[in-house]
Parts: structure tokens; sequence; C-alpha cells
């Protein structure tokens, strides 16, 4: 198998990486797409913190401005994404820094979909919570 096979059969591809870098045959080994499977996969970390600071945070909103409305299903939603970034984070402590960032990143994302759910268009400009508030299992805004 070549590097073709990264475009052809990937898990094939993968298995056969596997079988070089344990056997010590690095002289075989396809560098270039080990470099960027290994690169798309930190990429794909941001891209899970993210995808939950936002959900996290459309909920927190719903919670907030909808107090009528307001469900277990919600509530649950919030503490699932909570311990889901908790895990994440414990798994990936590198990430902790780009928490500010992404909160920045995904909050007018987090406004959209919780406008589309909601049908509201009153959320703060900037997001209302602080990063701990966000990640507090106890917290809920009233």
């Amino acid at each position: 198998m070549n590097s073709t096979t990264h475009e052809t059969d990937f898990y094939a591809w993968t298995q056969e990486q596997v079988q070089l870098l344990k056997t010590g045959q690095l002289h075989q080994i396809d560098w270039q797409n080990i470099a960027e499977e290994i690169e798309d996969m930190g990429r794909s970390e941001k891209r899970q913190l993210e995808s939950r600071l936002e959900l996290l945070i459309m909920h927190l909103l719903k919670w907030q401005f909808q107090p009528n409305l307001r469900s277990r299903s919600w509530q649950l939603t919030i503490k699932e994404q909570r311990l889901r970034l908790a895990k994440l984070l414990q798994k990936n402590p590198s990430l902790q820094p780009n928490l500010t960032e992404a909160i920045e990143d995904v909050y007018p994302l987090a406004t959209i979909s919780a406008e589309r759910e909601t049908g509201l268009s009153l959320f703060p400009e900037t997001c209302p919570y602080t990063l701990t508030e966000i990640l507090s299992l106890e917290f809920l805004p009233e």
C-alpha cells in the first residue's frame, strides 16, 4: 500500500501505518498524511469544544429568557453538556486556554439557534454568562 490508499481505503491505510510504526519501518511511513490526520484530530477536539459550548449557551439563553417554558429536558441538556465539556477538558487540558475565545466565537451562533427555537430576538449582544457560570453544574440563569 501507499499514500493513495489513504484516499481509497482509509481504514486499510490506518492499519498499515500502525503496523509500520509498531515494527519500526519508519522509512515506509506516509508521514505527510499522518501529520495531516493528527492535525485534523486536534481540530476535531476544538470543534467539539465549540459545539458543546454553543449548545450549552443556547440552552442557558432559552432557560433565562423563556422562564415559563422551562423543562426538565432543557435542564438535563444543560447538565449533560457541562459534564461532556468537563470530560473533554479533562482529556484535553490544553483546550482550557481556548475557552474564553471559544465562548466569544460561538455566542453569536448560540443566539441564532436560540432565536430560531424561541422566536425571540432579545438576546444580549455579548455573552451574559461568565466562564465559571457556564461550566458550573449548579448555575441556572434567572
